[in-house]
């Protein structure tokens, strides 16, 4: 019998440890560039989850807020070794990309004020404002079908301008689409982009297949998802609380902890969502960085493997590092990181271990489409009003009286150009946008 109708042997926990610190080094690219690579390592090449057990947990991972690439990453990994396979598949995924980004943190405070250093970063802020032009693009044409939802949108730009509270906007948005609600099929088996040769090469049966007895960890039972919804509360309470009891309620590491697990739980659409929220809290209300900053992180986080909401941890660290949480600059910005991170991802892991098994039970949840739908509109208005705010940072760096800056706005527009229309990779824009940097501090 030929091998591709044999099921594969069923996968080590040691194996799984080795792909997943595999993938966490290998997954660039954003979410949807992350999704594909699961899907064809999981689903075509090791044929270790079956297409429709991986489509059902992408869906799923899908309607959560925070990061859709790393909750998948999770939810394989517990359901192929339960919860030990959940926490390494979820930690491993992100602990590269904070490794590199801590590393690249300290490089920028200590380097970024170089002529060279301003050169790349020059190059990189007009890529940047084109890639959050690019995001609205893309979520736009498969967000926005019907007319309300563009009245949605724009209602959330404005409220953005008026300074509305975000978290309002969000439940104003799910209360509206919760009334205008008409289902429409999400286009969830489009993220992969399976060739015909490669849904041929998955034809064979997985390890865990569409008709697999269900492992034991995966049954539901209510009292087991009431025990970790406590485990994970427990956890939140006793580091949040110990940062207050220790320092203080209002310490720049307690702060970041309130503030970034209330980032994880409202934030819908993944890390371009999220990006506006903790721009303008961490510029505005906080003062942990500056715009400009903020744009140079995001830069910094496209050129990394693992979730792009990692950029959450270079704000971490220039503000421990500006802050002087200690007695060293460079151990207060890797200690804020590390506190940063582990509060935005906390919620994910729950998400996950917890309502596995009640989402391996069910298989759909049509009344929560609506106002999925309008959140996710919303959050188009207000990644419009994020490009705006990197716009003029890119194209006015003096502020309005100035003269704009010509050939940033030139760059931003064949970036975006390249992007959308070209479909070019975001590393060819990010280099191209580096070289005419480089050239550009060449020529001055």
């Amino acid at each position: 019998m030929n091998s591709a109708h044999l099921a594969p042997a069923p996968v080590s926990f040691r194996q799984a440890l080795q792909f997943w610190f595999w993938l966490g080094c290998v997954s660039f690219g954003g979410p949807a560039g992350q999704i594909a690579l699961m899907h064809r390592e999981l689903v075509e090449r090791r044929r270790w989850i079956s297409e429709k057990r991986y489509l059902h947990a992408l869906q799923y991972c899908m309607l959560l807020p925070g990061p859709e690439a790393q909750q998948l990453a999770t939810y394989m990994g517990w359901l192929m070794h339960g919860t030990r396979g959940g926490i390494a598949a979820g930690a491993l995924f992100v602990l590269p990309s904070l490794l590199l980004m801590i590393a690249l943190a300290w490089a920028y405070s200590a380097w970024g004020q170089h002529p060279w250093g301003q050169a790349i970063l020059w190059g990189l802020k007009p890529a940047v404002t084109a890639l959050v032009i690019q995001a609205v693009h893309r979520i736009g044409m498969r967000t926005l079908k019907a007319r309300w939802l563009w009245w949605v949108a724009g209602l959330s730009l404005l409220g953005m301008l008026w300074d509305v509270p975000f978290p309002i906007i969000v439940v104003a948005a799910a209360l509206t689409g919760w009334q205008m609600h008409k289902p429409f099929a999400r286009p969830v088996a489009g993220s992969v982009h399976s060739s015909p040769q490669a849904a041929a090469a998955s034809d064979g049966p997985a390890w865990l297949d569409d008709h697999s007895p269900a492992p034991a960890h995966t049954h539901y039972q209510h009292d087991r998802l009431i025990q970790r919804v406590a485990i994970g509360v427990g956890l939140w309470v006793l580091t949040l609380g110990a940062l207050a009891w220790l320092l203080g309620g209002q310490h720049t590491l307690t702060l970041m902890g309130g503030f970034f697990t209330q980032a994880a739980l409202l934030t819908f659409g993944g890390a371009y969502a999220v990006l506006p929220f903790v721009t303008h809290a961490a510029v505005t209300q906080y003062g942990w960085v500056s715009a400009a900053q903020m744009m140079d992180g995001l830069a910094l986080g496209e050129t990394t493997p693992g979730p792009l909401i990692m950029v959450v941890a270079f704000v971490g660290f220039l503000g421990g590092h500006s802050q002087a949480i200690t007695g060293s600059p460079l151990l207060g910005g890797i200690i804020a990181a590390c506190v940063v991170t582990w509060f935005t991802f906390l919620p994910s892991f729950v998400f996950i271990l917890a309502g596995g098994p009640f989402v391996e039970s069910t298989r759909q949840m049509p009344a929560l489409q609506g106002p999925l739908q309008a959140i996710t509109a919303a959050v188009i208005g207000v990644m419009v009003q994020l490009a705006g705010v990197f716009a003029r940072q890119t194209w006015l760096p003096q502020g309005w009286h100035m003269l704009p800056d010509f050939w940033a706005f030139v760059l931003t527009g064949l970036a975006a150009w390249l992007l959308i229309q070209k479909q070019r990779s975001v590393y060819e824009v990010l280099g191209l946008c580096v070289v005419v940097g480089l050239l550009v501090q060449a020529l001055r």
